[in-house]
C-alpha cells in the first residue's frame, strides 16, 4: 500500500492532550504516500485538523514544542467565574497568528469541526464559515475553555456527543478512512526516548498544575494541599470526561466504522497534560507506522 496514492478521509477524535498524537499520525500518513482530502474532527481533533487545512501545522507545531514553562504560565488564563477555568483569550490569540482570517469554505480540503449545542444538547457539524471560531467552538472542553458563541448557539466540546466524528465523512469521494481514537482501552504502549529538556519541562509543569489546584481548591474545595497529588480536581474531571467519552464512542461506532483504526492509549498521557506534546507526536508517528506496516 505505501507505493500506491491513497486518497484519505480523516477523522481526529478528541482526547485533551492525547491530541497531539495527531501531528505525529497525519506526519507518518504523509510520509507513506497518503493524501488527506477530507479531515473530520472533534475538540483537539479539530485544532489539528483546521491547522493542517490551512497549512499551518507546522508552524504550531514548532510553537508548542518551543514553549518554556513561562509561556504555559502566562497561556494558562484563569477565570473561574465566566463558565470554564480558562478564557482561552490568549491561546487562541496565538493560533489566530499562526491561522489568519480563513473561511472553512475556501480551505483546499474539506473539513468539519464537530461542537455540541449546549442549549439543545445537539451535535453540530460546522463546514463553513470563520476557521477559528469553528475550532474555538468544538475545543470549548467543559472546565476549561468557555463556550463559544456562533450564530446565537451555545458551542462546546464536540466530543461531549461524538468524540470520533466518522459520520460527516461517509459520502466522501475518497478511497479509505482513517479514524484516530484517542480513548483506546488496552491500547498498546511504546518506548518513546524523550529528550531530556523534555523531561524538565514536564516536571515543572507539574508544579504549575500544583498552584492551579491550590486556586481551584480554594476556589471550590476550601482546601489545599502541600504536594502535588496526581489524582487532584484535574485528574478527576480529565478521566470523568474520558469515561463519558468511551460511553459515547461505543454507540457511534456501533452506526460507523473506519476502514483504519490507529488507536492511542487513553493513559498514554492524562487529559490534561498539554506539555507533554514532544511525546505524544511522537506517539502517534510510532502508532501510525505500526498500524501500516500491519496492513501491508
Amino acid at each position: 500500500m505505501k507505493n500506491n496514492t491513497k486518497r484519505v478521509s480523516l477523522v481526529l477524535g478528541s482526547g485533551g492532550a492525547r491530541g497531539y498524537a495527531h501531528i505525529g499520525v497525519i506526519e507518518e500518513l504523509e510520509k507513506n504516500g497518503y493524501v488527506i482530502e477530507s479531515i473530520s474532527g472533534s475538540s483537539m481533533g479539530a485544532l489539528i485538523g483546521g491547522l493542517y487545512a490551512c497549512g499551518k501545522l507546522q508552524e504550531y507545531k514548532e510553537w508548542v514544542l518551543e514553549l518554556d514553562i513561562l509561556n504555559i504560565a502566562k497561556l494558562l488564563d484563569i477565570s473561574f467565574l465566566s463558565g470554564g477555568m480558562m478564557q482561552g483569550d490568549k491561546v487562541f490569540h496565538k493560533i489566530q497568528e499562526i491561522v489568519g482570517e480563513v473561511n472553512i469554505e475556501d480551505l483546499p480540503i474539506k473539513y468539519t469541526a464537530v461542537a455540541t449545542d449546549l442549549v439543545k444538547q445537539k451535535e453540530v457539524w460546522i463546514q463553513k464559515g470563520n476557521l477559528l471560531d469553528a475550532i474555538r467552538a468544538s475545543i470549548a472542553i467543559p472546565t476549561i475553555f468557555t463556550p463559544k458563541k456562533i450564530n446565537n448557539k451555545y458551542l462546546i466540546d464536540g466530543g461531549v456527543l461524538n468524540p470520533l466524528p466518522i459520520a460527516p465523512t461517509v459520502s466522501d469521494d475518497t478511497d479509505i478512512t482513517i479514524a484516530v481514537n484517542l480513548n483506546a482501552y488496552n491500547a498498546k504502549k511504546y518506548d518513546i526516548k524523550i529528550p531530556k529538556k523534555e523531561i524538565e519541562k514536564e516536571n515543572r509543569f507539574e508544579e504549575i498544575l500544583f498552584e492551579l489546584k491550590q486556586k481551584a481548591g480554594n476556589f471550590f474545595e476550601k482546601e489545599s494541599k502541600s504536594k502535588f497529588d496526581k489524582m487532584n480536581m484535574f485528574a478527576i474531571v480529565g478521566k470523568t470526561i474520558d469515561i463519558m467519552q468511551n460511553s459515547v464512542l461505543e454507540c457511534k461506532m456501533a452506526g460507523y466504522s473506519p476502514d483504519i483504526m490507529i488507536n492511542i492509549a487513553n493513559d498514554a498521557c492524562d487529559f490534561y497534560e498539554f506539555n507533554r506534546a514532544y511525546e505524544m507526536i511522537e506517539f502517534g508517528r510510532v502508532a501510525t507506522k505500526e498500524k501500516l506496516g500491519e496492513i501491508g
